[in-house]
């Protein structure tokens, strides 16, 4: 049995091996290379936009949002587990890139992603992939809601043209606070410019949503600002000109001094990474029934974070909604992300001093609408309805996020999801008495016995429901030693035991042990071999304890031990 199962463990090449070798080898031409190509033209037109958006909120270049988006997007295409998956610098990231920037500059920034991108091998290799998923769902909900509130926050004061005297503050309630301070500064051109980006995008989305309405946008209203000469900030003005391609190589500080300074934000950007692709990831297996590798998913995303800042990009992930605007223009496989980081790189050569004369408003007016769609109001309300429990998971996940600090609320959100989850468990386990047994239970036991006279005061059945671990063990322990003092004989079945844990095991010990002092037997039924095995593990073994497979053969043993 042992030799099937370790042969039944999937090997290194099936745990890490890039999808993209999965799909060649299932064959791939001409059509298939077509598909991939057009909906990679696809994403590149989605992300190009995003990429300088997302860059910008995170207080560094938009060049840098677009290096992200081709070195990343090539490496996590390229080498991850997940068919459909497209990297590059995502929304989620823009309150923890903005506090790194902030605090140890552009440089720490580049060192941190390399440091995250090491973790983030290490978690593939350790096969913590896997691990990700048991995330509450209450807690990627609240978060995703906070991370869309503080990128709505961040985006006012480019949207409505704001002046401030000096640096803009990066916690929430003295961000607003300053915003509305300079509220008279509010220029009515940028604020005509952020509204008109958004209408066009919503109008776009419901009159033709196969079109690329955030580029739409952009385009439109870059071109109106040029025509009316308005008053506005670009890319340009602020920014200079975009390069017209990748930087050449090179390595950020790696000295102890900085790697100290961005241990921290490396551990946030590592947790954050993890989470946010392997939910893409999944996002994307649910909309076409495949299966992603999230070990090798994990591997690719840090070499993409180590190789990303070598050419001066940002920290880097997996992105839910370009993931699925891939799988919806036709994708094929791993190739359509590869093609989507090229098509930007060609964009960067080919179009970059025209992207200069982009408004800022513009971009502020996309992420506005990208943050907007990333709370999940409709979840949110439900879980809220669902039950007390998922509402106060929910709420204190979205309020730490947004008052406190995004890593600080998915660990706490977690903690206080697996508290409640182990409650609920304990409150459905449960010890049932002789009185509660089956019409199967009644017809397991000798003729000659009666159901109830046979189980006189010299005899005790009581039956174990639900998982018996430490959560339970404590109120199924305290019934067992109320009764345990007087019957001679006292079964106890475990068939309605999924698991028992070394707790709840324990106290079976103590049971029994209580039990032999007092000159009476344990019989034990139904026991699954795990179980049996972790109760023999911490002693109880025969002749203490009497391990039968049925009620009745417990009941037979204590017949014929009492003749």
């Amino acid at each position: 049995m042992e030799q099937a199962s370790q042969r039944a463990k999937p090997t290194f090449v099936e745990l890490f091996q890039p999808k993209l070798l999965t799909v060649l080898r299932e064959g791939y031409g001409l059509i298939e290379l077509r598909a991939d190509a057009l909906a990679g033209l696809t994403v590149a037109i989605v992300a190009l936009p995003l990429s300088m958006a997302i860059a910008i909120a995170s207080g560094v270049g938009p060049q840098m949002g677009l290096f992200s988006a081709i070195v990343g997007g090539f490496i996590i295409s390229a080498l991850g587990g997940s068919r459909f998956q497209i990297g590059g610098p995502a929304g989620a990231f823009v309150v923890l890139v903005s506090a790194c920037v902030g605090d140890i500059g552009v440089s720490g920034l580049l060192t941190a992603c390399v440091i995250s991108g090491l973790m983030l091998m290490a978690a593939g290799f350790l096969r913590l992939g896997a691990y990700v998923k048991f995330i509450p769902y209450p807690v990627t909900v609240g978060f995703t809601a906070g991370i869309g509130i503080i990128i709505l926050a961040s985006q006012m004061k480019d949207a409505f043209g704001l002046t401030l005297p000096g640096a803009e503050p990066g916690a929430l309630w003295p961000k607003l606070e300053v915003l509305w301070s300079v509220r008279g500064s509010a220029a009515p051109a940028a604020l005509a410019v952020s509204a008109g980006t958004i209408a066009v995008i919503v109008g776009l989305k419901r009159l033709a949503p196969t079109w690329p309405g955030l580029l739409i946008a952009v385009v439109v209203m870059t071109v109106l600002a040029q025509r009316m000469t308005l008053p506005i900030d670009t890319i340009a003005t602020r920014f200079g000109a975009l390069p017209h391609g990748l930087p050449p190589p090179h390595l950020p500080d790696l000295g102890y001094a900085a790697l100290k300074a961005a241990f921290p934000y490396a551990l946030s950007f590592t947790l954050l990474g993890a989470i946010e692709s392997l939910l893409s990831a999944v996002v994307a297996d649910g909309m076409t029934g495949r299966h992603h590798r999230s070990n090798a998913e994990l591997v690719a995303q840090g070499i993409a974070n180590i190789l990303s800042p070598i050419f001066g990009g940002m920290v880097v992930t997996g992105t839910i909604a370009r993931t699925a605007a891939n799988v919806r223009a036709g994708a094929h496989g791993p190739v359509a992300g590869m093609f989507h980081a090229l098509f930007v790189l060609l964009a960067m050569f080919l179009f970059a001093p025209l992207a200069g004369h982009i408004p800022l408003a513009a971009l502020a007016g996309v992420l506005i609408f990208v943050a907007w769609n990333m709370i999940e109001k409709e979840e949110a309300w439900a879980l809220l309805r669902n039950s007390s429990g998922d509402a106060l998971v929910l709420g204190v996940t979205f309020l730490l996020v947004i008052f406190r600090d995004l890593t600080e609320g998915i660990l706490v959100g977690f903690a206080l999801g697996s508290i409640l989850f182990i409650k609920r468990m304990s409150d459905n386990a449960r010890i049932d008495s002789h009185l509660s047994l089956t019409e199967d239970d009644h017809a397991d036991i000798p003729a000659r016995y009666d159901a109830t006279a046979a189980m006189d005061e010299d005899v005790a059945i009581y039956r174990i429901q639900g998982a018996f671990f430490f959560g339970a063990a404590t109120t199924v322990g305290s019934v067992l030693d109320r009764i345990a003092a007087h019957p001679r004989a006292f079964v106890i079945d475990f068939t309605a035991v999924p698991f028992l844990d070394s707790s709840a095991a324990r106290m079976i010990v103590v049971l029994a042990r209580k039990l032999s002092r007092q000159q009476g037997q344990l019989f034990l039924t139904g026991t699954k071999p795990d179980a049996r095995r972790t109760l023999v593990m911490l002693g109880l073994r025969e002749p203490g304890v009497r391990y039968c497979d049925s009620i009745g053969d417990a009941l037979s043993l204590a017949h014929a031990d009492k003749g």
